[in-house]
């Protein structure tokens, strides 16, 4: 951009490299989804894929989170993909957590008794 930027748009330097044209999708939105509906089945292999993958997930949604605040209409519809996600990743993370303390104890005990 040069200076005659400004002169022509005053607004030209507020703006996010996400606004304008576009079809108003969140970059991670998809990868939120599945990470998050991953992370609630992989609770069932010992915990930790599904620890894995709800972490990840959670960490994408913030980044995602970031830019929609900066223009919530244009991603309103992507974001509830990336909101629904985040709710799985949640829920996954928990069962995974308590599945893999869980799963340690169990462990713990057996080798304690031999």
């Amino acid at each position: 951009m040069s200076d005659f930027d400004e002169l022509l748009d005053p607004n030209v330097k507020n703006k996010s490299p996400y606004q304008g044209g576009g079809d108003g999708k969140l970059p991670n939105s998809t990868a939120v989804l599945v990470l998050g509906i991953i992370s609630i089945v992989g609770c069932a292999i010992y915990g930790l894929p599904g620890l894995i993958t709800g972490i990840i997930s959670i960490v994408l949604y913030n980044k995602d989170k970031k830019i929609y605040d900066e223009n919530p209409q244009h991603f309103e519809a992507s974001f509830k993909n990336a909101k629904a996600g985040f709710i799985c990743a949640v829920i996954g993370v928990s069962l995974s957590s308590l599945y893999f303390l869980f799963a340690l104890i169990a462990l713990t005990t057996i080798f304690a008794n031999m």
